[in-house]
């Protein structure tokens, strides 16, 4: 999301398991930034969701990938991860 000249990334999740999740959220930039968030979506028939903070902007948007992970409780748990895909080219 770019907001001006900030950009952050979020996540949104419906939480069916009956159990609370962990949510970890990456933002990768140019020139190595890197922002990461940690949230726990409660379980619940509404989208979670789990935000970065917005910091200055370096480059445009086509330069940045977000990361988003959930995973239940205990060693068991399942996992599921899902990443932006990058912006069209126009060449393409």
């Amino acid at each position: 999301m770019a907001d001006g000249h900030d950009t952050g990334a979020r996540s949104y999740y419906r939480n069916t398991t009956g159990d609370e999740l962990r949510s970890v959220l990456t933002l990768m930039g140019p020139g190595g930034r890197t922002v990461e968030t940690h949230c726990t979506v409660e379980s619940q028939d509404e989208p979670g969701d789990c935000g970065t903070p917005h910091r200055s902007s370096y480059g445009g948007p086509e330069e940045y990938v977000a990361v988003a992970g959930y995973a239940g409780g205990g060693a068991a748990g399942e996992a599921l991860r899902s990443g932006s895909d990058p912006a069209p080219s126009e060449a393409g």
